[in-house]
């Protein structure tokens, strides 16, 4: 393996800052655990430091509570092996997305990790936790990047308005435009199952709620891959389901985070993929991994933004008199 610092290291200079929040399996927030983190490339050894504190209530209290981690890394862009004690498995760099499976024996769960990279300075982050297949903790948040955060005051208020920010947002939920009909647009890139770049796509979702639970999607993907699919989506609570015609499959929210599995009809292909929104504008990061014939195919990730285009759900006043 290379002594040369990776592409992913470099583009996670810096010491990052969050608050995300904590869901228990079902999606039930219960509370926050404030974060900086940092990966260090030290005399050739890259050293990864966590700092943590938790704001939590219920059993998870007791296991995730563990302040200060340090463990080393053996950097490339292929593999990012975590060699403990914090933290044991890999991470697989995709540009500026990893996707990252390990072992925590201070939480004693399995993580898998995304991280999605948007601008440089903000980071997307999610952790589902495991015991064996059986989740039992969801984290997830937004991060923000600074280089002066313990010298700068200026930076030092940026920053706490920030993580302060996400203790309120955190708890928001995954919803999508209940009355409105408009398109999500945006580029994303494209990986191939060796984690090599090999164009983008330009994605459109056309988006038309038909009650207020339950809408008609139509999305077209140009570029490396070329498709055009419909479905309906529903939700119920949390959980949101699709429903064909050429679309199956179910989801859950933890917070702003939506997690869903799709299955293209007549096809041994599937759609695996995090969808995040950013804001309140709609904006998503989004993962979506192809995989065919029960393999990784692509991994593709971009940032989709929203704009509605008519009011579809309008109040309605009964039928005019006639006197």
């Amino acid at each position: 393996m290379s002594d040369k610092t990776s592409n992913w290291q470099k583009s996670i200079e810096g010491e990052w800052h969050g608050q995300p929040s904590i869901f228990e399996p079902d999606g039930t927030h219960v509370g926050w655990n404030k974060v900086y983190r940092q990966s260090a490339n030290i005399g050739g050894k890259t050293l990864y430091t966590m700092n943590t504190k938790l704001d939590a209530t219920g059993e998870l209290r007791s296991r995730m509570e563990f302040a200060d981690f340090a463990f080393g890394v053996m950097d490339s862009d292929q593999d990012r092996i975590y060699l403990g004690p914090d933290f044991i498995g890999s991470g697989q760099p995709y540009g500026a997305l990893v996707d990252a499976v390990y072992y925590s024996p201070a939480w004693t769960g399995e993580l898998r990790t995304m991280v999605h990279i948007v601008n440089g300075d903000l980071q997307v982050y999610s952790s589902l936790i495991y015991d064996g297949p059986t989740i039992y903790c969801v984290f997830n948040g937004l991060y923000q990047v600074a280089f002066d955060y313990h010298e700068n005051e200026e930076t030092r208020k940026r920053i706490d308005a920030f993580v302060e920010s996400e203790k309120i947002n955190g708890n928001k939920q995954y919803q999508l435009s209940a009355k409105q009909a408009g398109i999500w647009t945006g580029e994303m890139e494209v990986y191939d199952h060796n984690q090599q770049k090999v164009g983008t796509n330009k994605v459109t979702i056309h988006h038309k709620p038909l009650t207020l639970l339950r809408a008609e999607q139509t999305v077209e993907i140009e570029g490396v891959i070329n498709r055009k699919y419909n479905f309906t989506r529903y939700r119920n609570g949390n959980k949101q389901t699709f429903e064909g015609p050429q679309v199956f499959g179910n989801s859950i929210g933890y917070g702003r985070a939506l997690y869903t599995t799709q299955h293209i009809h007549g096809e041994a292909t599937k759609i695996r993929g995090r969808e995040f929104q950013i804001d309140e504008d709609f904006t998503m990061s989004v993962v979506w991994e192809f995989h065919k014939s029960n393999k990784l195919q692509y991994m593709t990730f971009g940032v989709l933004k929203w704009q509605a285009t008519e009011d579809v759900l309008t109040p309605n006043f009964g039928m005019e008199s006639s006197l």
